[in-house]
């Protein structure tokens, strides 16, 4: 409420020129603005600032440690200081007849958001701000800048090319000495250091996004803060009656003023949730085609990996079979070389006993013969004593054949 009340003291300083004639008495005293929103401590050179407090040209606004303000300058231009910042209104032409003018602003460190206005809807290239590092040239959008130690990030906020509100697409243009980059996408960003020509123009990722809202974090606070008690609201609003009565406006003028503001304000509101919920819809979709596309292909890649280890257990029962063959081969070839040495074994053990055979006849035979011999001799003999003696000796003879045979019996026995 505090930021559409304070909109319309912009609007009425706008249309009412003779009291703009009295503020413009000198140079130092030129009228710029006046301040919307407070929160924390902020200060010029001379004072402490306190909302509906006017700024003028050449003030250095300083916004402490979680600190913040709102400064609505009578084009109808906003600028928002951030904590830890330094600003500096150099230059501020505006002709409320014909929306002529120039807006020249320098930040020393801090954060600054500007929301420009008449001036730059007439001639874009009428706002510009001084940092360290370059110049940022605004047309006709919303944008914020980040001024730390050698380096300055810009940020382009808005609007963007497909818009809801009606307004039409703005850039800014980034530059210095050594080159220039011209931002004319909705939350792209760029940055600059010393002694070195600016950056191609960016996406802001979640992070750097996260660091230019909390600059500004403590005066959205003190905004939107559930603590704050109604009777400071209603307090705010007489001062801000008191002064549109100042200017010559009636109750019902300024009724009908805040009326016709609040219901823009809502319908841009309106407007910007419907925004939201059709690009949140629209990821929604995304998101599922996504998962779909995914699922598919992760069906396929299993039906792949299926279809190769079918294969891959084919060729591997292939090569089995022709394993088993191999060994089955090999089984055969080992069988038939123990047969050979089977053979080869049974052919010595007939050579043995045919060797054994003949050896024995012809034992036999000898003995034979020479028995023959004896029988011849016992003959030739016809004595009684020598037929006693012979036929002891004969007695002899057959005891030690007989034991020989059994000797021998049991030699065979044994080598059995």
């Amino acid at each position: 409420m505090k930021k559409i009340l304070s909109a319309v003291i912009g609007l009425i300083f706008m249309t009412s020129t003779s009291v703009f004639a009295e503020e413009k008495l000198t140079i130092e005293k030129q009228l710029v603005g006046i301040v919307g929103a407070i929160s924390g401590t902020v200060k010029t050179e001379t004072r402490e600032l306190k909302a509906g407090d006017k700024i003028y040209l050449n003030e250095t606004i300083v916004a402490g440690a979680g600190s913040g303000t709102q400064i609505l300058l009578l084009d109808q231009s906003t600028f928002t200081i951030g904590e830890d910042s330094e600003v500096v209104m150099d230059t501020f032409i505006f002709d409320p007849a014909t929306n002529d003018g120039k807006i020249v602003a320098s930040v020393k460190q801090g954060s600054l958001k500007v929301i420009s206005g008449l001036i730059s809807k007439k001639n874009p290239d009428s706002l510009t701000v001084e940092v360290p590092e370059g110049t940022l040239g605004s047309r006709g959008t919303e944008f914020q800048t980040i001024v730390s130690k050698g380096k300055t990030d810009t940020l382009l906020i808005g609007p963007g090319k497909n818009n809801t509100l009606g307004m039409r697409p703005g850039a800014v243009l980034v530059g210095n000495n050594l080159g220039s980059t011209l931002l004319d996408n909705p939350y792209s960003m760029a940055s600059m250091t010393k002694g070195k020509a600016p950056g191609q123009a960016k996406k802001i990722t979640k992070n750097q996004l996260k660091k230019f809202n909390k600059k500004m974090k403590a005066l959205r606070v003190a905004k939107l803060s559930p603590e704050e008690k109604k009777g400071k609201r209603k307090q705010m609003k007489k001062q801000l009656r008191k002064e549109l009565k100042s200017m010559g406006f009636e109750k019902e003028e300024i009724k009908s003023i805040i009326r016709e503001n609040i219901q823009k304000d809502k319908e841009k509101k309106v407007a910007i949730k419907k925004e939201r919920a059709e690009k949140k819809k629209a990821k929604k979709k995304k998101a599922k085609a996504e998962k779909k596309k995914n699922k598919k292909k992760k069906a396929k890649k299993v039906d792949k990996k299926k279809g190769k280890k079918k294969k891959a257990t084919k060729k591997g029962s292939k090569k089995k079979k022709v394993v088993k063959k191999k060994e089955g081969k090999k089984k055969k070839a080992t069988k038939k070389k123990a047969t050979k040495k089977k053979a080869v074994k049974k052919k010595p053990a007939k050579k043995k006993k045919a060797v054994k055979k003949k050896t024995a006849k012809k034992k036999k035979k000898v003995v034979k013969k020479k028995v023959k011999k004896k029988k011849v001799v016992k003959k030739k003999k016809p004595k009684k004593k020598v037929k006693k003696k012979v036929a002891k000796k004969r007695k002899i003879v057959k005891k030690k054949r007989a034991a020989k045979k059994k000797k021998a019996k049991k030699k065979r026995r044994k080598k059995k």
